[in-house]
């Protein structure tokens, strides 16, 4: 694998958004696509399968619970009732389960996977995956590091895939350290949880430049939601469930955030949009907070490439994955 340059590489190519104004209530078709969607029965993941089940994209929600995933699916079947959904069971906890979870799909190829699938603790003590790794950092990053691995040559296999990581704001104020990327020295939920998405991000950023110096057809973008609410998100009982109440407390503050369903667009256009392109980051218009999607400028802790190549080393070592970008 040719090795990154210590320079910041140019993505890759214009930043600017699609001539023609994206309406997110009208997506393009997308009959002949099939979309991996981690974590796809809840949250953000949810909104951002049943968005893309609406443009007759072949959708598969992975998820650590089946059980959830098939009622996620009947709920997206109810509003697409056409929708073509599938599901397939994903542990990203589980370093070992990942290569067979890839062989399941039975698919030749795969047009784009959005990584959204994320565990948030809010309390202590600090817990760890069956493999050892900080539970967070485990799943939200090297799950998701693993399982991009196994699944290159069905991206590969596609015109353009796409492999769209959703990041979160929780890391625009944290710093990765090198030397203890587990929080075994520092660990605080919220923090850690940070960190985990800052990995995430930096991950995809580097996937892309990796990529593009190995001439791959397939590119890597980088979302965030912005700040997106429950009590804001309409109603996917018994997926998601707002009472009137709580809409009525969050409604002051849906002048500077939006619901789970707003939070799911940057995904999307990343998916679907040909004008997206690899390298870039995509989030809400305003103040990155709430809006239709657009290109931002990479976050300064992101333009780091050493720290995404150091980062990238230990994940290889981390997860045991000898992860080559080649040729697509």
């Amino acid at each position: 694998m040719p090795p990154s340059s210590s320079a910041p590489l140019p993505p890759s190519s214009s930043s600017s958004p699609s001539p023609s104004p994206w309406n997110v209530h009208r997506l393009p078709r997308a009959e002949d696509r099939v979309v991996l969607v981690t974590g796809g029965n809840a949250g953000i993941g949810y909104f951002v399968a049943e968005q893309l089940a609406a443009t007759g994209a072949t959708v598969v929600l992975g998820s650590r619970s089946p059980s959830r995933a098939e009622t996620a699916r009947t709920v997206i079947r109810a509003h697409v009732p056409d929708a073509r959904v599938r599901v397939m069971r994903l542990d990203l906890a589980d370093l070992s389960s990942l290569r067979s979870a890839v062989d399941s799909l039975g698919e030749t190829r795969l047009d784009a996977v959005v990584h959204n699938a994320g565990v948030a603790l809010d309390d202590p003590p600090r817990q760890e995956t069956g493999d050892g790794h900080e539970l967070m950092f485990g799943t939200n990053h090297l799950g998701h590091f693993a399982l991009t691995r196994w699944l290159m040559p069905l991206l590969s296999a596609a015109p353009a895939a796409r492999v769209v990581t959703v990041g979160s704001f929780a890391a625009k104020s944290e710093r990765l350290n090198p030397d203890d990327l587990q929080s075994r020295q520092d660990y605080r939920p919220k923090c850690a949880y940070g960190r985990s998405k800052l990995a995430q991000m930096h991950f995809g950023l580097e996937l892309d430049r990796r990529l593009r110096a190995a001439g791959s057809g397939v590119a890597s973008v980088v979302v965030h939601p912005g700040g997106a609410l429950d009590p804001l998100t309409p109603p996917r009982p018994p997926v998601h469930a707002r009472t009137t109440g709580a809409r009525l407390l969050a409604a002051p503050a849906a002048l500077v955030l939006q619901g789970k369903h707003a939070g799911a667009w940057p995904a999307v256009r990343a998916v679907l949009d040909p004008a997206v392109r690899g390298g870039q980051l995509w989030g809400p218009c305003v103040f990155g907070l709430r809006g239709r999607p657009r290109p931002e400028p990479i976050w300064h802790q992101l333009t780091d490439t050493t720290a995404a190549r150091r980062l990238w080393e230990a994940s290889c070592e981390l997860t045991g994955v000898d992860f080559r970008t080649s040729r697509g």
